[in-house]
């Protein structure tokens, strides 16, 4: 969904501000490194399309997604550069990776295997990457195994192993030393790969965080994912950057009402008014991505001023405390973003719910329309 005529609550996406981000990196790494622009997630919930292009005009030259169906996506839209697949799919997946031309993330025999046959069938050769586990321990071949792992490729028609990469447990935090272990155990790895007489012209291990604080780990290629958004990779990163952050969520007063001293609202009653004040409704809920969590410790801001949320956020509604401040039906309120001298970050709420900004920004429902701004 990306439009609506009826709807007052929206994201507002300025693509502008992805570009710039991008070629914020761009001119940090400079040219010998490539950009890899990950759009997983609907380009983390600000709309895969728009942000493949907007990042694209920035500096970048790849796009990486996690789902088939993602890269699908693009591939229709007209995307022609590379898309990496992040993880490997499922087997049954393999004809259809090599027929769109990705450039899937490899670490199982069974799966370089479906490669091979789908490129066999299909008279097609596609390009891989190696993923190595360092540390993560989450998905990649074990470092120890990567040279064997590399010559199965090597020896498998059809498949051309263009890279080798893996990903860092701590990249979200400056100078920590777990960072400098995989890295080592990173280089160590190739290096066994190439003195085995296989090449290795891509390699790959720096995300947003430690392309800024490792500049060791950028070496041919970095991706870029939560920075391109405008939001920080980790706390220790305030200030670092230059960062425009891309998204902003606003909706508009639907309802307005009196509340007396002493009656409570919302299920559960779990705010009870100290005195009579004004209410006012805002047709936004959990339903959208507008957190349960933050019922009676939240604020959204209206003509520039900061308003108590109170009770409980509803699956559709929340309640906002005016006290004596009257406002029409359909005046603006931002939840995420700016309006006067003040302004609410993704990072503070994040914060609040104890979680990062990654999830903020994904969790904001589809129902919610994309509104673009600054189109590239």
């Amino acid at each position: 969904m990306s439009t609506s005529p009826w709807r007052p609550t929206r994201a507002e996406v300025d693509l502008g501000n992805i570009a710039h981000n991008v070629r914020l990196y761009a001119d940090l790494i400079g040219p010998s490194c490539r950009i890899m622009a990950v759009v997983k997630a609907d380009g983390y919930g600000h709309g895969d399309i728009e942000v493949s292009r907007a990042a694209l005009v920035g500096g970048a030259g790849r796009l990486g997604v996690v789902l088939v169906e993602e890269a699908e996506r693009l591939r229709e839209a007209g995307f022609e550069v590379p898309i990496h697949l992040l993880f490997e799919p499922p087997v049954s997946a393999a004809e259809r990776v090599v027929e769109l031309d990705l450039t899937p993330s490899v670490y199982s025999t069974a799966y370089i295997k479906s490669l091979s046959d789908a490129c066999t069938e299909t008279g097609k050769s596609i390009r891989v990457h190696l993923k190595l586990d360092t540390g993560m321990h989450r998905v990649g071949i074990e470092a120890r195994a990567a040279t064997e792992f590399a010559g199965k490729i090597a020896s498998l028609p059809g498949l051309e192993l263009e890279g080798v990469y893996t990903h860092l447990a701590m990249g979200s935090e400056p100078e920590h030393p777990f960072n400098l272990k995989q890295w080592r155990t990173f280089q160590q790895a190739v290096k066994d790969i190439e003195q085995r007489g296989i090449s290795v012209p891509l390699r790959h291990v720096a995300a947003s965080g430690a392309a800024v604080s490792f500049p060791e780990s950028r070496l041919g290629m970095i991706r870029l994912g939560i920075a391109m958004y405008g939001l920080l990779p980790g706390k220790g990163f305030a200030g670092m950057l230059d960062l425009r952050p891309a998204m902003s969520l606003y909706t508009r007063i639907s309802h307005v009402f009196n509340a007396q001293e002493g009656e409570a609202v919302s299920y559960g009653l779990t705010h009870t008014f100290k005195e009579p004040t004004l209410v006012g409704v805002l047709p936004i809920g959990y339903a959208d991505g507008f957190a349960r969590a933050l019922s009676n410790r939240w604020q959204v801001l209206i003509a520039g001023k900061l308003y108590p949320m109170v009770g409980t956020i509803c699956m559709d509604l929340c309640m906002v405390e005016l006290g004596r401040d009257r406002y029409p039906v359909g005046e603006a309120v931002t939840v995420i973003g700016g309006s006067g001298q003040e302004a609410i970050g993704v990072e503070a709420m994040a914060e609040r719910l104890g979680t990062i900004n990654y999830e903020v920004v994904c969790g904001i429902g589809k129902r919610v329309p994309r509104l673009y701004s600054n189109g590239l």
